[in-house]
């Protein structure tokens, strides 16, 4: 099915969660940012829903505030330049005011006090690519993505493993989805055949030039948020993922002690058909479910071939492009996720495959539904 087929019957298996979305009340988040150490308030602090576009900044009493944020699974962070950034998972099931108070540690060592010739040279700038290659990823929407402030990025590369430290926020602008982004970086660690990196992005909205423009940002981010994972589990929760086009399977994972093949290779392993209604569990309350499974859970989304730059990336060794396909893992354990298709835990899922091809460059906030 075309993609623009799937985004006419998207709206469908939308229709559950937006209603819910609808009729349940939003919660206020209210709270205090201070030192650790002496108690001071800190003014300036950045306190945000993670991966949203609900955020703030502490006032000179080191207060906050944040309204309208919708009941369900969320990552609260905070971050201060000279202090260790604090994320508490919560699950809001209730309208009410919620106080969450911070205690910041002051960071102990400043990143980024490094001369500014010193960035300016050869090897950080080939390194700056790399980052920005492995980050923003290689798809096109990452030729339209820039890092307005790489000065504050230093690098370090040892032992086949290439690390990024930010000093400050990294504020990005994506001209394809229309999207200005602070991203707030804590860890960044590439390896050979895996990429991990851990920050939390907070999403505000571009100013289009012209209407023609708004259009296309719009066209962009409904293609963006259609077969993400997001989409894949608002069809779960509305039992429509073969309506949305997505096939599951299962794989075993094999033993270490198995020749060539590593509990952590997702293609490793037999493939058996799956119902995606055996992925979840019911939930606590009625808003939440849990994903549970062993081993990876294999989803193609039939909506959509994949670009041509992931055969590249994921070094396949074929021309003839197939469809999107990605494979997950619980690592932590069963994992919480709302109606929203919100995950309790940011890390509790792993991505393999499509879904780790698409990067910085590719993802929406939370809030975004097409419409």
């Amino acid at each position: 099915m075309p993609k623009q087929a799937v985004f006419a019957s998207i709206l469908v298996a939308l229709t559950v969660g937006q209603v819910q979305a609808q009729t349940i009340p939003a919660v206020t988040i209210t709270g205090t940012v201070t030192e650790a150490d002496t108690g001071a308030p800190l003014p300036g602090a950045h306190v945000f829903v993670a991966s949203s576009m609900i955020g703030t900044t502490t006032g000179q009493d080191g207060t906050y505030r944040l309204e309208r944020v919708p009941i369900g699974a969320l990552r609260l962070y905070v971050s201060m330049i000279g202090y260790e950034p604090e994320a508490r998972d919560m699950l809001l099931r209730t309208a009410a005011v919620r106080v969450v108070d911070f205690q910041l540690k002051p960071r102990v060592v400043e990143l980024g006090e490094v001369v500014v010739e010193a960035k300016r040279d050869k090897k950080w700038r080939q390194r700056l690519e790399r980052f920005q290659r492995l980050f923003i990823g290689e798809t096109p929407n990452a030729q339209e993505t820039r890092i307005m402030n790489p000065e504050v990025l230093d690098f370090e590369a040892s032992g086949g493993e290439f690390r990024a430290l930010a000093a400050q926020p990294l504020i990005i602008e994506n001209r394809a989805l229309g999207y200005r982004i602070q991203y707030f970086l804590k860890d960044f660690v590439a390896e050979p055949t895996r990429t991990r990196y851990d920050g939390e992005p907070l999403y505000e909205e571009l100013e289009p030039e012209s209407e023609e423009e708004a259009q296309l940002w719009e066209t962009n981010r409904r293609n963006a948020f259609i077969g993400s994972f997001r989409h894949f589990l608002l069809a779960l929760l509305a039992g429509r993922t073969e309506e949305q086009q997505f096939m599951t399977y299962g794989r075993t994972v094999m033993g270490s002690g198995s020749p060539g093949e590593m509990p952590g290779n997702p293609t490793s392993g037999t493939r058996f058909p799956v119902e995606a209604a055996e992925l979840f569990k019911p939930g606590e309350t009625p808003n939440e479910k849990t994903l549970e499974f062993d081993g990876f859970t294999e989803i193609i989304f039939k909506g959509e071939y994949e670009d041509e730059s992931y055969l590249e990336w994921s070094r396949a060794g074929r021309r003839r492009l197939k469809y999107q396909t990605s494979w997950i893992r619980l690592e932590r354990g069963p994992a919480v996720f709302d109606y929203k298709g919100d995950v309790l835990d940011p890390y509790g899922v792993t991505f393999y495959g499509y879904l780790a091809f698409e990067r910085v460059a590719d993802e929406v906030p939370k809030e975004y539904r097409p419409g």
